[in-house]
């Protein structure tokens, strides 16, 4: 495999390093099996020369649509040893998305795998599919397949991938990075973590989260080995959970919501002593909880403009305050006021970020690119520039601290959210005039996006937005499963608040502020319908104390419309494996979401037909008995034994 690297190393010229330093070593592992680093250096050469067949070359954006596999990396890397950039195309997203993406990018191969939807794919022009180590299943046939393009060289300033945000306008932005940015991002943690070949990181993000480059890439610059979790596992924490002890896992990356739901499912294992965490604000509890038993912890920060994670900071006990680190490596951070001046120590400002990880701008958007890529008078270097994050910061001690955002930007389960996006969603549906979107503290602590709505006159479509029970709770639905079609679940609302017209600050626009909380109690969403059994009325109470839903819950109601979520999802499984004698796999509240159907599957998986709730009764009774007692009992059910 050529690097062709021109102007600078890239992340492939430091990985390649391994094929040689350890051919043997166990590069990747997952769902797929394994790849050795001489394994992995051949799939990746195959595959490069055949997309260099199909002809991709210099800086041609390739899809990647596919599951968590070991074939992620191979991908990855093959699109970038044939010259090409990948876009991810996440196979969770709705097909409209995905369509908007390719297009924009210019998208017309994508790789992909037979278990990913076809349907996903429909109107691109070259389809690969892949086996779960990266194989080409459909190799190129005829004139083309007979002569392989020579190996291109690749530029440290070509483009490495376009990463999708979501965008302001109702459509997805691409962000441009280079490959200077990624190796900069991968030589800096390297550098910070001190990773060995004895190291193995589990990998649990989606590639269409930026987040990902780091947890694919850093093991292999370092020798040591990538464990990638498959979807299922990424989901169930136990199974998550289990996959870490297994292949003895040392480190992990997630966001809040994704380390809550370790803790929720038994604890993060001893193992991972070296734990990252971003994507959102690190709580000060879960920085307590992740720091138990003296885990090395990491705080890190960074928008996909300026390539993953800008800025990293070790988390010392409280009552240390959480905060923002310092910038890694060849990066500068700037707090300034609105006339583009530094602001003094301890005053807030927005943080702009310049340095190697700046990335170029956003596809096919200028007007956008120069009004967040700024020139960086600062820097003393020609064409310098620095990006304008939108990050209220104040640098305290020396270190940044995250005061909020000051633009319509929010961040949900460490999703990057533009309300914008949604806004213009939901004003294109029938019967709705008016729209904004925000989020709210649920009663679960946890923030939760809402619509806003402002019914469209005299229009029967209208009904979607009615805040009433029966037929307008499916009409509420049905806006919903609308907007499904065109934006990913975590930037669906499951709560809405109507009004008779959107609040307004003195000079005409939305207040956001003003914007009201739902009623948490007026959560229901379909017929209120009582529980039939014990076992649905024990459900019934475990879901209204997990959502903080006070109103009673119907059998009938979707955990998901309440307000559910993969972190309270997983809260659930635990209270139900915790109290009842079945071992309920966490897929089975994603397919069966109301209490109705879980509990119909939960007495389906039971073996032993014993009813779940008399068991878990008798074993409440026995729990309260002390020795001499239970020994008594014992005498009188077997007086023989």
């Amino acid at each position: 495999m050529n690097d062709g690297v021109t102007g600078g190393v890239t992340a492939l010229g430091l990985i390649r390093r391994w094929r040689d330093l350890s051919p043997d070593g166990v590069a990747v592992s997952g769902a797929g099996g394994e790849l050795t680093f001489r394994e992995l250096d051949d799939r990746i050469g195959r595959l490069a020369d055949e997309l260099r067949r199909r002809g991709a070359g210099p800086e041609t954006p390739v899809g990647l649509c596919l599951d968590r596999t070991p074939a992620m990396i191979v991908a990855m890397l093959a699109v970038w040893a044939a010259g090409g950039a990948y876009v991810p195309l996440d196979p969770a997203f709705p097909e409209e998305r995905l369509r908007l993406m390719r297009e924009d990018a210019g998208v017309a191969l994508v790789l992909t795998q037979p278990s990913v939807d076809a349907r996903l794919l429909d109107g691109v022009r070259d389809v690969v599919r892949l086996t779960p180590d990266g194989t080409p299943l459909d190799p190129a046939t005829g004139p083309a397949a007979d002569t392989i393009p020579d190996a291109p060289s690749v530029a440290s300033s070509s483009p490495a991938y376009l990463m999708y945000t979501s965008g302001s306008t109702g459509r997805p932005k691409g962000v441009v990075v280079p490959h200077r940015a990624v190796a900069n991002l991968l030589e800096s943690f390297a550098s910070l973590l001190e990773l060995t070949p004895g190291d193995a990181w589990l990998a649990v993000t989606t590639l269409s989260f930026d987040i990902s480059v780091l947890e694919l890439l850093l093991p292999l610059v370092c020798g040591a080995r990538v464990v990638v979790a498959s979807a299922h596992e990424t989901a169930d924490g136990r199974a998550l959970r289990a996959r870490a002890v297994a292949e003895a896992v040392t480190v992990m990356q997630a966001t809040p919501a994704s380390w809550r739901i370790l803790l929720e499912s038994g604890g993060v294992p001893e193992g991972i002593r070296t734990r990252l965490c971003g994507g959102e604000a690190l709580p000060r509890d879960l920085a307590d909880a992740l720091l138990d038993g003296g885990a090395r912890l990491w705080n890190v920060y960074g928008p996909t403009e300026t390539t993953v994670w800008s800025t990293a900071g070790r988390v010392a006990p409280s009552p240390a305050p959480v905060d923002l680190g310092e910038p890694i490596g060849r990066t500068t951070v700037r707090v300034l006021g609105p006339d583009g001046r530094p602001v003094p120590p301890g005053e807030a400002g927005e943080l702009h970020i310049g340095g190697a990880g700046v990335a170029v701008g956003y596809r096919g958007m200028p007007a956008l690119t120069a009004s967040r890529f700024l020139p960086d008078p600062f820097s003393g270097m020609p064409g310098a520039r620095m990006y304008a994050t939108g990050d209220l910061v104040a640098v305290r001690d020396g270190r940044l601290h995250y005061l909020g955002r000051a633009d319509q930007q929010v961040k949900v389960r460490g999703f990057r959210i533009e309300l914008g996006e949604i806004e213009t969603a939901l004003r294109a549906a029938p019967g709705v005039a008016d729209a904004a979107a925000g989020v709210c503290d649920g009663p679960d602590g946890l923030p939760r996006l809402v619509a806003y709505l402002v019914p469209g006159p005299r229009d029967p479509a209208a009904r979607a937005t009615e805040r009433a029970e029966g037929d307008d709770a499916e009409a509420w639905a049905a806006l919903r499963e609308r907007l499904r079609r065109s934006l990913p679940d975590y930037m669906v609302p499951a709560h809405h608040v109507v009004l008779d017209a959107l609040p307004l600050t003195p000079n005409g626009k939305l207040d956001r502020k003003a914007l009201p909380p739902p009623e948490w109690t007026r959560a229901r969403t379909a017929p209120y319908r009582p529980p039939a059994s014990a076992l649905e009325e024990e459900l019934v109470a475990m879901w209204g104390e997990v959502l903080g839903v006070e109103e009673p819950i119907g059998v009938d109601d979707d955990f998901f419309e309440l307000g559910g979520h993969s972190l309270t999802a997983t809260r659930i499984n635990a209270r139900i494996q915790a109290r009842f004698t079945v071992v309920v796999p966490i897929a089975v509240l994603f397919e069966h979401p109301t209490v109705a159907e879980l509990a119909v599957e939960m007495n389906r998986l039971d073996d032993d037909d014993l009813d779940l709730v008399e068991v878990a009764a008798l074993r409440d009774e026995l729990d309260g008995l002390d020795a001499d007692e239970l020994a008594a009992l014992f005498d009188e059910l077997a007086p023989d034994a």
